[in-house]
């Protein structure tokens, strides 16, 4: 069984049946074809993230884009500082 894919805008105006229209979950969940859960986690994500609650297959929220490329960063970092330690010692090493 293949994957349903929804575009953003569907989901939103889902979304909005439920948060303006006054529809209940169960409902319209009902007549769309999607899991209740999934509905729900559509409301919860949106009411999270606003506008960039679904940005797309490979693309991220600019806050986790912005935590990716920092957490990648720092791993640089760390690794640069392993580097130059690894280099004090052999520079530092008694001669025999």
């Amino acid at each position: 069984m293949q994957k349903k894919v929804y575009t953003e805008e569907y989901k939103k105006e889902i979304i909005r049946l439920v948060t303006e229209g006054g529809k209940k979950v169960s409902e319209v969940a009902k007549d769309i074809g999607v899991a209740e859960v999934s509905l729900r986690r559509w409301i919860k994500q949106y009411r999270e993230h606003g506008e960039n609650a679904f940005p797309g297959k490979g693309h991220l929220r600019p806050e986790d884009d912005e935590m990716r490329r920092l957490k990648k960063r720092l791993a640089d970092i760390e690794e640069e500082n392993e580097i130059l330690k690894k280099a004090m010692r052999i520079f530092t090493k008694p001669e025999k």
